[in-house]
């Protein structure tokens, strides 16, 4: 049978073919994971073409990852604001955004009040421009989280 050794390695070719066409680049996103023993409430902001934008609030379990935004980082800084549901307490910043209690994108970061938002207080997160980036939210033993440190 000379033509098997050929259309074995015919047929070797056409699945090392199928399983590079099946392998995914590498995703560039921004995530969160919640390293605390809390479930926490998260909002991010962050300068794009259009502007400043806050967006929230995704909802991260113990121990959990959530993934922010998906694709290429567009900005070198993000900012955040959490809240522990289960202990109380929040990471906050000097950077002073616009929020809601329930689910909101908000372009633009002035006048919040007048604009019918709640004002809090983001912590600043450099990726170094890094086109995917992990932030690490952590808390301290026997109580609320401190807020991140500068």
């Amino acid at each position: 049978m000379p033509g098997y050794p050929r259309t074995g390695a015919c047929l070797a070719a056409i699945c090392a073919a199928f399983l590079l066409l099946g392998a995914s680049p590498a995703r560039a996103d921004l995530r969160m994971c919640n390293t605390t023993s809390s479930r926490v409430g998260v909002a991010i902001g962050y300068r794009d073409a259009q502007g400043w934008t806050t967006e929230g609030w995704w909802n991260i379990s113990p121990r959990g990852c959530e993934t922010l935004l998906r694709g290429t980082l567009a900005a070198r800084y993000y900012y955040v604001h959490a809240v522990d549901y289960d202990k109380g307490g929040e990471w906050t910043g000097k950077s002073v955004m616009c929020v809601r209690n329930k689910e909101f994108t908000i372009r633009g970061i002035e006048d919040c009040l007048a604009r019918g938002y709640d004002r809090a207080g983001f912590f600043e997160v450099d990726t170094g421009e890094q086109k995917s980036w992990t932030i690490q939210l952590t808390d301290t033993t026997g109580g609320a989280p401190p807020p991140p440190r500068p």
